[in-house]
């Protein structure tokens, strides 16, 4: 009897290795997101991929320096994403005006890249801790350039050290809400909601 026709492998086309290497961490930060960190491996990436494991060590010498580089690259994204939403230059705006402004803003960032910001605000508790010290890190930069935000809006006398700390939970936690609800955390009930905040406090 003739051999049964083996299975043949799926056929990787060949794209420049600066694509291919987005490719493959695109993948893994999709494991990540749908699966947890405990789902990702070499095998778990190039499924995913639609590649071979040596496609996958064409690209990376192993697990591990893919991983570092996709967080290099997450937390790039992430900061360039929140920075650009930010109300850098609103010194001496009116308190309100800088959320009607910003609140939107955010919110649209969160909802146009939902996979990088729930890996930051929705954290799994197996997340490793390089990523959560990374995280960590990140939030206290973020955290001091909201402080020079609040001192430019309100001035010198204000505590901008614990309305910093303040303001930065309220943004995480009005991000998860956006995250999990989106058609419920609209952009506009949340500027209503956070302006009408802002208003009493600084009336």
């Amino acid at each position: 009897m003739p051999e049964p026709a083996r299975k043949r492998r799926p056929y990787a086309p060949r794209v420049p290795m600066a694509e291919r290497r987005e490719q493959l961490l695109d993948a893994a930060l999709t494991i990540i997101d749908r699966d947890g960190y405990d789902g990702v491996s070499i095998d778990a990436i190039a499924r995913e991929a639609g590649v071979t494991r040596p496609v996958v060590y064409s690209a990376f010498d192993g697990l591990g320096p893919l991983l570092t580089t996709l967080l290099d690259r997450q937390q790039e994204r992430a900061l360039a994403q929140l920075f650009a939403a930010l109300p850098l230059d609103a010194a001496g705006d009116d308190p309100v005006a800088v959320v009607e402004r910003a609140t939107p803003a955010l919110h649209a960032m969160v909802l146009a890249d939902p996979v990088t910001w729930r890996a930051i605000l929705v954290s799994p508790v197996t997340v490793p801790d390089v990523v959560r010290d990374r995280i960590e890190g990140d939030r206290e930069r973020v955290r001091a350039v909201i402080e020079q935000l609040v001192v430019g809006v309100l001035g010198e006398s204000a505590d901008a050290e614990v309305l910093a700390h303040g303001i930065l939970a309220l943004l995480d936690h009005f991000g998860r809400l956006v995250l999990a609800d989106p058609g419920r955390f609209t952009a506009e009930r949340l500027t209503g909601v956070i302006g009408s905040m802002t208003k009493a406090w600084f009336a």
